[in-house]
């Protein structure tokens, strides 16, 4: 069978993670308790009381609006790793990200996002990114382009950054999770970038890199649902991205690093500049 997935289609899960920040996030924003959050691998790793309530909410108005689809959601994978398992096979398949960027979250910060993909088969056909702050989105759907849409309807077609040397590009570069020697060998050439950041948020950076206000993004720690709706929408925003080894990407895939850039030239220039001439063998 041949899944698609329209636009209305994508805007009806928008809409599902409007009310979820309505009703479960937001009200929760710089009024936690200490005892509404929680470590899960690292004290880094957070998880809030706002986090699991979000995924509960948005778990089930996608279970009544797709009666059997597979809900892969990130503290239910956390309980549960083999739900990760069911995306290969499973006709329709959401990965929830209920708060992406738990950390900015908790510290009162408002750069922090919601996001949403959806997989046929491990093929991602569509990608809702909601800012719950400014109450907007950023939405992708399979071989039909990217776009963000604000709170009033208004829409407006995302399109990456133009090609450009290493040197004149901003990159938005995670380094924490890579393995030795390559982190320190890439956190080595970052001058080579015009600029260098991380947000500590996916969901922001990918709207970043799909609406052209920056170049490159590097991310090592591949969890599905924190790149699966980012990796369409830039894709369908123009970019190029593969992992580092040039193979394709699929949210199936959780090792071998990811790199994005606007085109596939700027891509080779930008891995050589970062992880050198020889990595990784072509």
């Amino acid at each position: 069978m041949t899944r698609t997935f329209t636009r209305e289609d994508t805007r009806r899960i928008a809409a599902i993670l409007a009310e979820a920040a309505q009703v479960e996030v937001m009200p929760r924003f710089r009024r936690l308790t200490a005892d509404a959050v929680h470590t899960k691998s690292s004290p880094r790793d957070l998880v809030t009381d706002a986090d699991e309530a979000a995924e509960r909410f948005i778990t089930t108005k996608l279970a009544k609006l797709y009666p059997g689809a597979i809900m892969v959601g990130e503290e239910a994978s956390a309980r549960n790793p083999a739900l990760l398992n069911m995306l290969v096979d499973a006709d329709l398949a959401f990965l929830i990200d209920p708060i992406d960027g738990t950390r900015n979250f908790v510290a009162g910060l408002p750069l922090f996002g919601m996001m949403v993909a959806v997989c046929h088969r491990g093929d991602v056909l569509a990608g809702v990114i909601y800012d719950p702050v400014a109450h907007d989105w950023a939405m992708a759907v399979r071989g039909e382009g990217a776009w963000s849409e604000a709170a009033d309807g208004t829409q407006t077609p995302l399109k990456v950054a133009q090609p450009a040397p290493p040197h004149d590009m901003d990159g938005m570069i995670s380094t924490g999770f890579l393995p030795e020697p390559l982190r320190s060998t890439v956190n080595g050439n970052l001058g080579t970038l015009g600029s260098t950041a991380s947000l500590r948020c996916a969901a922001h950076e990918y709207r970043l890199a799909a609406s052209g206000h920056c170049h490159v993004m590097l991310y090592n720690k591949l969890d599905p649902w924190d790149h699966a709706a980012g990796w369409l929408l830039h894709r369908e925003a123009g970019g190029f991205s593969a992992h580092f080894d040039t193979s394709p990407y699929k949210p199936t895939h959780r090792t071998g690093g990811l790199l994005y850039a606007p085109d596939v030239g700027s891509w080779h220039a930008t891995r050589r500049a970062l992880m050198g001439e020889d990595f990784p063998p072509m």
